[in-house]
């Protein structure tokens, strides 16, 4: 068992660190991404001395963890990262006293310093610094004690703080994604979960393929997953314990179940289920119980999603006719068709901010779109031959989806931002598909 998941990471905001008033405005245009123009130089964090830890030395660390900000700033597509390589290592002394007319000839906007320092603990200490060049102030501040296994973690930390000081959003890069881990050749594909950080690292593979996985979601704690398993030749709905490598089935019936998704409270699962040719929406209690039907009209209705305060319910259903995405109440009532455009629609994911709802819109070929969750201001966000499923970012400002290449049927994670830019292909040591991104971690 990989050690990131059995040891819940304890970030401890350092007095000292607190975070500084802000003297500047120095800001990113959030709907601008994928034409990023905010330079900003994050050189290696310096250590006041150089020790050993279990991850390495500090000055390695140091520079590591420059190397996952300024990746993770560049993900965003937000900004134009200047790294280590390409800049000067800076002193000790130098992190809170930067040398400003150098940056200045840098062209950098903003700066990012910081340090890793062994404690006697065993722990370690990264500071986390963010400066406006042309003002020469201090914008930010954060500093975190953590497990020096844990040194991404800080990483990504300091980089969500950076990103919110600047674009005014939530963070999201502290986050994890579940995925289906894809093997084999077209016709015969093996399909195993897996787990990974929100940039592809810490990969790991839960089931061994024995049996497909298909529609993993995390639990809003991250201790469990809710995935569809064929573990006994049927579609299933099983519950996999993160922490002990347990799994249990979500229930015993003897019809097909699929399509799993958690209650924003993690208290309920939602899952679809087929009887005799007609297939509803269930409820039931996330520790087992008496499932409760939601939707009761002839056809398939699947693909629930809770709306971030759990009292609304998207769904895709055929009732009328062809795939369709409609609105009903957490209990089932007030059932209501909110998409109208030409084409289908399906696999409906709610936004973490509650202001929209991402779909697969089938049209020709397969595209990922946002629209209100009253059916208003259908946006498309990609034009490839076949994306589909997706997934929000903790932030509600990025989607994952996976691609599936023309002919070869390999398929692939991507990233968009809400404005259609930015499109990303996340690094996975196999092909993969059905990504779901977990909340920021805890």
């Amino acid at each position: 068992m990989d050690s990131g998941f059995r040891r819940k990471a304890v970030f401890v905001l350092v007095a000292m660190f607190l975070t500084a008033p802000a003297h500047a405005q120095l800001t990113v245009d959030v709907d601008n991404a994928g034409n990023a123009d905010l330079v900003i130089a994050v050189p290696a964090l310096p250590t006041p001395q150089s020790q050993n830890t279990l991850a390495g030395t500090t000055e390695d660390l140091g520079n590591r963890i420059s190397d996952v900000i300024a990746s993770d700033l560049d993900r965003s597509g937000l900004f134009r990262p200047i790294g280590r390589n390409a800049v000067k290592q800076i002193t000790f002394s130098e992190v809170t006293a930067p040398t400003f007319p150098y940056w200045q000839g840098r062209n950098a906007a903003a700066l990012v310093q910081g340090f890793v320092r062994a404690n006697g603990d065993g722990k370690i200490t990264v500071g986390c610094y963010l400066y406006d060049v042309a003002l020469g102030s201090e914008l930010t501040r954060q500093g975190f004690v953590v497990e020096p296994a844990d040194w991404r973690r800080a990483a990504h930390k300091c980089a969500d703080a950076i990103y919110s000081r600047l674009s005014g959003e939530s963070p999201f890069f502290d986050s994890r994604i579940a995925y289906i881990a894809e093997t084999g050749p077209k016709g015969n594909r093996t399909k195993r979960l897996a787990i990974m950080d929100s940039d592809g690292a810490n990969h790991r593979f839960i089931t061994n393929g024995q049996s497909t996985a298909l529609t993993p979601r995390f639990s809003p704690d991250y201790r469990q997953i809710a995935y569809l398993s064929y573990l006994d030749g049927n579609p299933r709905i099983y519950v996999y314990d993160v922490g002990t490598g347990r799994q249990r089935l979500v229930t015993q019936s003897s019809n097909p179940t699929f399509a799993p998704r958690w209650s924003p409270d993690g208290r309920f699962l939602l899952y679809s289920m087929a009887i005799g040719g007609n297939t509803d929406i269930y409820r039931i209690p996330a520790e087992g119980g008496t499932p409760q039907r939601l939707t009761d009209s002839p056809g398939i209705d699947v693909g629930g999603s809770f709306s971030p305060d759990g009292s609304q319910i998207v769904f895709e259903s055929d009732r009328s006719g062809g795939q369709q995405l409609y609105v009903m109440n957490a209990d089932g009532s007030n059932q209501r068709r909110i998409s109208f455009g030409g084409g289908r629609f399906a696999t409906p994911e709610w936004s973490p901010r509650g202001d929209l709802i991402a779909f697969t819109k089938i049209a020709g070929n397969f595209r990922i779109g946002v629209m209100s969750p009253g059916g208003g201001g259908e946006r498309l966000l990609t034009n490839s031959w076949q994306d589909e499923a997706p997934t929000w970012a903790p932030n509600g400002r990025v989607i994952q989806f996976f691609r599936t290449a023309r002919g070869a049927g390999n398929s692939s994670v991507w990233q968009v931002d809400l404005t259609g830019a930015n499109e990303r292909r996340l690094p996975t040591p196999v092909d993969g598909s059905d990504p779901s991104w977990g909340p920021i971690l805890p």
